[in-house]
C-alpha cells in the first residue's frame, strides 16, 4: 500500500522527543510517498515549525518534555484549525484516548506503529483535504 500521488503535495510535521521514534517514523512515511516537512523533539520547536512549515497533519506522541502531546494538540487545535494531529503513544488506556480526541486529534495510534494502520489515518485524513 503506497500513497496516492496527490498525497505528494501534503505537508508532515513529526513530533517525538525520541530521535529513534522520529527517524523511524519519518523513514515509514518517506518510503510510502508522504511528504515529511520537519521533525520536533518538543511541543514548543512543533509549534515554531507548524507557524514556519503549515504542515498539514502533526503526527505527536503524548510523553514528551515541558508541554505534553495532548497539551500540543490542543494548542494547534485552537491556534491552526486546519492543521490535523494525529496522536501516537504507548500509553493507551481508555482515559489517554479519550483526552487526546478530546483535545482535537482526529486518530490515536497505539506504539508499537503498525505502518499499515498509520498509513491508512494519514490518508483518510487528507482525503478529507483533498476533497475541499
Amino acid at each position: 500500500m503506497t500513497a496516492t500521488p496527490d498525497f505528494k503535495n501534503y505537508r508532515l510535521l513529526i513530533v517525538d522527543d525520541s530521535d529513534f521514534a522520529r527517524t523511524h517514523i519519518t523513514a515509514l512515511l518517506t518510503q510510502r510517498g508522504f511528504t515529511v516537512v520537519g521533525e520536533a523533539a518538543s511541543a514548543e520547536d512543533a509549534l515554531r515549525q507548524v507557524k514556519e512549515k503549515k504542515p498539514h497533519l502533526v503526527i505527536t506522541d503524548i510523553v514528551m518534555p515541558n508541554v505534553s502531546g495532548i497539551e500540543l494538540t490542543e494548542k494547534i487545535a485552537s491556534t491552526f484549525s486546519s492543521v490535523g494531529v494525529i496522536v501516537i503513544s504507548s500509553l493507551s488506556h481508555e482515559q489517554v484516548v479519550l483526552e487526546a480526541i478530546g483535545a482535537g486529534a482526529i486518530d490515536f495510534i497505539k506504539k508499537p506503529i503498525d505502518p499499515d494502520q498509520l498509513v491508512e489515518s494519514i490518508e483518510k485524513f487528507l482525503a478529507t483535504l483533498h476533497k475541499e
